[in-house]
């Protein structure tokens, strides 16, 4: 599975890969060429026809995620996701990807706070044999107790590896349950470990019976394939499925947080780490929300490239980070988050960081952001929308997450045009309306020795 994909840690590297998303959804190359069509049970259809290769990019959406856990059982999502490839009566044991393999194709699934999505990508000629795989797992899943008690030892150490022996990871984990009160957010996407240490089989089962259905799914099918062939293939292999009653999802807002929190994690490390996190807004309505578009320019001016002003002045210019970044994720079921993050430079405290930090953003408050800066901006959203065009997997995926995000799926050419429409005058808003000491949380890693082993002692 890919599973960096599903704990998120906090790591630099990993949070820049959020900065991407100043790139709105891909520009889908004509809008004919997208069909859609719903199930009598409920599944949602949609095909993007892509002719360039003889391949298909077929995922299937789940709209369940961490954000749906319940406490005691976080990271069943997860988990469930792993007991997805452990068989069907008629599919046992590895049998799926095995003939996913056999068939020249690959398949992955991944866990986000949001939803749970199953992908393969193939020649177009073995499409068939993907949906009916897909189709048959989505039911008749067995989830047999000895391979659950395999499988929970395996996530447990997963989540040792990428988190609990990851400072920056950990880090990361203590900001959103500091930042978060009452929003599910505030647990992490792998689960707590005292959850899955005593989580069961049984714990599984209720999350796949209660929204692996047909109605609580997407199919996203992008490739050399036209509408009315998927639909019947999709017909035949997912038609016969029966719907399930959903539980009713309730809103879970975030009570406004009124004063600036902190926390410090203790791990062995080598250097110290600040993160920074302000609430704001997240996209609710595409055509007239226009906060979320400017707090993604927000990102590009602090972050994204060489000429950015964090790497550029607190990097190169005045040497009082090794390293700074900014991140932000307007696309979300929940509420979001700007985080920025840095590591002090040598002979730098967090302090001296924080104050450097916090002197970019009010340089935008109070002076604005450059015409040079905001075409700089646009121009590398452009270039990221032409990169993108070029990956059928990239064009499901876009879909895939927006409309389990509660979006439309095919936004993505509004999108791009609000992104360009933002003015200097909107981003200097959003800095000062929302990077503010009432709504932030400052997370700090303070390094411990890690332990050397002894001279002479077994390597």
């Amino acid at each position: 599975m890919i599973r960096s994909l599903l704990s998120r840690a906090a790591s630099r590297s990993a949070l820049l890969l959020l900065t991407v998303s100043l790139a709105p959804p891909v520009v889908h190359a004509a809008q004919g060429d997208i069909h859609e069509h719903t199930l009598a049970n409920g599944m949602k259809i949609v095909v993007q026809e892509d002719h360039r290769a003889p391949t298909v990019a077929s995922m299937v959406w789940y709209r369940a995620g961490s954000m749906d856990e319940k406490s005691g059982t976080t990271g069943v999502a997860h988990v469930l996701e792993h007991m997805m490839f452990k068989g069907t009566h008629n599919n046992p044991g590895d049998t799926f990807s095995k003939t996913i393999a056999a068939a020249g194709g690959r398949d992955n699934a991944f866990t986000n706070k949001d939803y749970t999505a199953y992908f393969q990508q193939l020649h177009k000629s073995k499409l068939a044999l993907a949906l009916g795989l897909e189709a048959d797992r989505m039911q008749n899943l067995l989830l047999p107790a000895e391979e659950f008690a395999k499988e929970i030892r395996v996530v447990m150490e997963e989540r040792r590896t990428r988190t609990d022996d990851q400072p920056r990871a950990l880090l990361y984990e203590q900001l959103m349950a500091t930042a978060y009160t009452a929003n599910p957010y505030k647990a992490p996407i792998i689960g707590w470990m005292n959850d899955l240490e005593n989580m069961t089989v049984d714990d599984a089962r209720l999350w796949y019976e209660t929204w692996y259905a047909p109605n609580n799914a997407m199919l996203v099918v992008v490739g050399d394939v036209t509408g009315p062939e998927v639909f019947a293939i999709a017909e035949e292999k997912f038609g016969p499925l029966k719907p399930r009653a959903l539980p009713v999802r309730k809103p879970q807002v975030e009570p406004p947080q009124k004063g600036i929190r902190r926390v410090t994690v203790k791990a062995p490390g080598e250097l110290p780490y600040l993160m920074m996190a302000w609430h704001v807004p997240v996209i609710r309505d595409v055509a007239k929300d226009w906060e979320p578009y400017a707090l993604s320019v927000l990102v590009g001016v602090l972050d994204g490239s060489d000429a950015a002003r964090l790497d550029r002045v607190l990097v190169r210019e005045e040497r009082v980070a090794v390293s700074a970044g900014a991140s932000y994720d307007g696309v979300n079921r929940g509420p979001g988050m700007f985080l920025l993050d840095a590591v002090p430079a040598p002979g730098k405290t967090v302090a001296d960081t924080e104050a450097a930090l916090r002197r970019e953003v009010k340089r935008i408050v109070d002076e604005g952001v450059s015409e040079e800066e905001l075409n700089r901006i646009k121009a590398q959203v452009i270039a990221q929308q032409v990169y993108q065009r070029d990956s059928i997997f990239y064009q499901a995926m876009e879909m895939g997450s927006l409309h389990t995000s509660g979006l439309p799926y095919d936004s993505g050419d509004l999108q791009a045009r609000k992104l360009r429409e933002i003015t200097a005058e909107q981003v200097r808003d959003v800095a000062r309306r929302y990077l503010v000491d009432d709504t932030l949380t400052a997370a700090v890693l303070e390094p411990q020795p890690i332990a050397r082993p002894a001279a002479g002692a077994a390597q």
